[in-house]
């Protein structure tokens, strides 16, 4: 059997399972945007706060009367630097201050420059803002995979960007062929 440390996690979903009670991450769905030797990070993507991006860029005191992303939802990225933004767009990190390409058409932008592209209607057509992230030490994630607390499935773009935010935990899921619902709370080993 490979070790999830040889399967390289970046660009994939991480599915909280039915048993796993951490409020941070029970009924979650992560995208891991980087998985190294030194540790593992990504951003909750199925968890929309009850604020627009029209609030955050009024908070930030950006100028967005005309932007036409005022009315798209910011999520609750993680527990970790719950003060920073981190968007996650299609397209390329390139043009953009502090960006990681996660997969051919994913980058996870940090820097301000993306907020004030899309506070001018600019910038990427399809995005998520996240305010914090998620993060696990080195074999943090490895080990609690081994505790059978989450699954894993290479990510896809269209769940991200296409797929309503309370359905997309159930699509992830899909793609394994498994239904979380029909899932029991307890967890067991083989």
């Amino acid at each position: 059997m490979q070790s999830a440390q040889s399967l390289g996690l970046k660009h994939h979903f991480l599915m909280a399972m039915p048993h796993l009670e951490d409020p941070n991450f029970a009924g979650s769905l992560s995208y891991l945007c980087d998985h190294d030797e030194n540790g593992t990070m990504g951003v909750i993507v199925n968890r929309p706060l009850d604020i627009s991006l029209d609030a955050l860029f009024e908070q930030l005191e950006l100028e967005a009367e005309e932007s036409p992303h005022r009315n798209a939802p910011v999520y609750y990225g993680g527990p970790t630097h719950k003060d920073r933004g981190f968007i996650l767009h299609r397209g390329s990190s390139e043009g953009w201050d502090s960006s990681i390409q996660v997969d051919s058409d994913i980058a996870l932008t940090t820097s301000m420059d993306i907020l004030l592209a899309l506070a001018a209607g600019r910038g990427p057509k399809e995005f998520l803002v996240c305010l914090g992230c998620a993060g696990w030490e080195a074999g943090q994630l490895e080990a609690e995979l081994l505790d059978n607390a989450w699954l894993t499935v290479e990510g896809r773009a269209d769940i991200l960007f296409e797929v309503p935010p309370e359905q997309r935990l159930t699509a992830a899921a899909g793609i394994l062929g498994v239904d979380l619902n029909l899932m029991t709370r307890e967890a067991g080993h083989s």
